[in-house]
């Protein structure tokens, strides 16, 4: 009876049922396969923690993603109880939508070459030139406002692409040859105006000029609308598309992108190309809006546009530039820049608050890539600490013996597919590695 406890005794420490009816308990050992233990007390834990952790990470996605939006929110509610006379009126509305209706456009233009990792700093200077430009051949040359228009949004194209041929090609840093081409559009700006303001005649520009940005529908001003269209192309662009799929993985791993046969190249002078088109446009509503060529007006938009789209790039789809986040971005700066100018601020509160919304964004943007990159690694070092699944039975290691498993050794040598075969699958397959060793022993000299 002593040696029964003693031989069940170790078993049971290996995990295997004791014997309870005075047998050795090989049978109850054999009849139990590692696989089909009861979870230990232990397992309630690790599923609650692990719930614990995946409410988390939901939590700090719904935040990432609609923080900004319900923030929105917040700063309009504030300033409406704030200014309840002025704030929440339809007026006021209306005023907002159509003074940061460039500023979005040229947001939206700025995002692109963000998407795929590059900045555009010309956008600023862009837009002056194309809103110069567009007075000059409407005023000065006396072309039809259609054909001026298609050719100063072209042009901006243009100068896109030679921003991309620059930075693809030439492999100038986007910085530098963004800014070197913003330059030289500065320079063109002040060699059309000679330094001074292009004013148009007596008979001012034409109605139809003036009414692509004057105008209303719906009750609310057709720039808004503008915005709206423009966001929901882009959306479609880079969220439903092959191009806008390309454009991202370039932005994620230009490396990547490119051995995978993405032609990197193209699609980032196409982005830049983009980029070009939207500001060439924008300058046409500027050019409407201001009925004037003012050839230092396009910097003061520079900053609003870039706080716009990197700040965008913390909303909606947290961690990358988009179109929504982006439109929610410029939101944001117009509900405060408007709130904070009826409390009565002074005239350098608009730079600063710009200023500071901008290093907020960076910041923003840093920490929800950091965020994510953490909670990547800890899923990692979850699914690597969880164990696998276990052989299904333990008699098939009884069968190698050590004196099957000497001669076999030699042959695994020879034969490195079956031993690895062998080593990996559990039970018989370890003895047909040995029955093959065995055959195989008498032609080994």
């Amino acid at each position: 009876m002593a040696t029964e406890t003693e031989a069940a005794r170790p078993r049971a420490d290996h995990g295997g049922t004791p014997p309870q009816d005075g047998t050795v308990g090989d049978g109850a050992r054999k009849g139990t396969p590692r696989g089909s233990r009861k979870q230990s007390p232990g397992g309630a834990d690790k599923d609650a923690s692990s719930g614990s952790l995946v409410a988390r990470l939901r939590g700090g996605h719904l935040i990432g993603t609609y923080g900004l939006f319900g923030l929105t929110l917040l700063l309009f509610v504030i300033f409406a109880l704030a200014l309840p006379d002025t704030f929440p009126t339809m007026d006021n509305a209306s005023s907002i939508l159509s003074n940061q209706s460039i500023p979005a456009i040229l947001a939206l233009g700025a995002m692109i070459p963000i998407v795929t990792g590059k900045f555009d700093l010309s956008v600023g200077y862009g837009l002056g030139f194309a809103h110069v430009l567009a007075m000059q051949l409407i005023v000065n040359s006396g072309w039809p406002w259609p054909i001026a228009c298609v050719v100063v949004i072209l042009g901006g194209g243009i100068v896109g692409v030679l921003n991309g041929l620059l930075v693809e090609f030439a492999k100038i840093d986007s910085f530098i040859a963004t800014l070197g081409t913003g330059s030289l559009l500065y320079a063109c700006t002040g060699w059309i105006t000679d330094g001074a303001r292009i004013v148009p005649g007596p008979g001012g520009l034409p109605p139809a000029f003036t009414d692509l940005y004057d105008s209303t529908f719906l009750g609310l001003p057709v720039p808004a609308f503008y915005v709206l269209a423009l966001a929901l192309v882009l959306w479609l662009l880079l969220e439903r598309l092959p191009l806008g799929r390309y454009l991202y993985v370039i932005g994620s791993n230009a490396r990547a992108a490119d051995l995978v046969g993405i032609p990197t190249r193209r699609y980032g002078i196409y982005a830049f190309a983009g980029s070009g088109l939207v500001v060439g446009f924008a300058g046409v509503l500027l050019a409407a809006q201001q009925q004037i060529g003012n050839p230092s007006v396009g910097m003061d938009y520079l900053l609003p546009a870039f706080v716009g789209a990197l700040l965008g790039s913390t909303a909606i789809k947290p961690g990358r530039a988009n179109a929504a986040g982006t439109v929610v971005a410029v939101a944001i700066l117009a509900i405060g820049l408007a709130g904070i100018q009826q409390l009565g601020a002074e005239f350098w509160a608009t730079s600063l608050f710009n200023g500071g919304t901008l290093l907020l964004a960076v910041g923003l943007a840093g920490y929800s890539a950091r965020r994510r990159l953490r909670a990547g690694a800890s899923a990692t070092r979850r699914s690597l600490s969880t164990p696998g699944t276990e052989p299904a039975a333990e008699p098939a290691a009884e069968p190698a013996a050590e004196p099957a498993a000497e001669p076999a050794a030699e042959p695994a040598a020879e034969h490195p597919a079956p031993a690895v075969i062998g080593s990996s699958a559990p039970g018989p397959s370890v003895t047909s590695v040995t029955a093959a060793s065995d055959d195989d022993a008498p032609h080994t000299p």
